[in-house]
């Protein structure tokens, strides 16, 4: 075993140097869930900058200074606060805001967010077959991008005012009545914030005939508007 030890050390530094790299510079993450739709599918891989608000000791949660602060509208990777499960969301509220929801359509600080129609389209989920899905851009304040909703799909549309305590954050999936979110998990304290997700790396349809997407390669997450 030595042997083999001395044999091999530059391969198991690289590895080690490699952990380290991942879990606190930068990581990619698979999306396996439609809860973004329609701006990241199932089988895209995006990049996640690890540095883009905390410096934490790798393989924990233990956050040594902070780097930035999340703006609105960032796409986040996080650890599920009810079971630390990793997911991928959008920073709808941030400490300080008084938000609530009315019939899926958000108002934050008294300000009621803008809807404007992007188009029809189709969901397909597992055991219930293909609903119908309608898609508009939303405006948050400077913040604006697409989401979904399903209109057949019973969800949670509607939530009493609430004020985002400091150091926490709400977070919604940008496919709004299929993603579990800041309104069943709750909101989300800054130390369980992974990084921010950039662009997408690669994309494959997994759900089809596996082929590349070879159009989504490195798009941006955050489009000129």
């Amino acid at each position: 075993m030595k042997k083999w030890l001395r044999a091999n050390k530059g391969f198991l530094m690289f590895l080690a140097l490699f952990g380290i790299f991942r879990t606190a510079v930068a990581d990619w993450n698979p999306i396996p869930s439609s809860s973004m739709h329609p701006n990241l599918l199932e089988g895209d891989v995006v990049f996640v900058n690890r540095l883009a608000y905390n410096v934490k000791v790798p393989l924990t949660d233990i956050v040594i200074s902070p780097t930035g602060e999340p703006k609105r509208g960032d796409i986040v990777t996080f650890s599920s606060p009810v079971n630390g499960t990793r997911l991928i969301k959008r920073v709808i509220a941030l400490p300080g805001d008084r938000v609530e929801m009315r019939n899926d359509e958000l108002i934050i600080n008294g300000q009621a967010a803008g809807y404007t129609a992007l188009g029809h389209g189709v969901e397909s989920i597992r055991g219930v077959g293909e609903l119908a899905a309608v898609q508009v851009n939303e405006a948050v304040g400077d913040s604006r991008h697409a989401i979904q909703f399903l209109p057949q799909v019973r969800a949670r549309r509607d939530f009493a005012p609430v004020v985002v305590p400091p150091g926490q954050y709400m977070m919604l999936g940008d496919n709004r009545d299929n993603s579990e979110d800041s309104r069943y998990i709750g909101l989300v304290p800054r130390a369980l914030l992974i990084g921010r997700a950039e662009r997408v790396l690669a994309s494959a349809d997994i759900t089809g005939n596996w082929m590349p997407r070879t159009e989504r390669f490195g798009m941006s997450l955050y489009p000129k508007q």
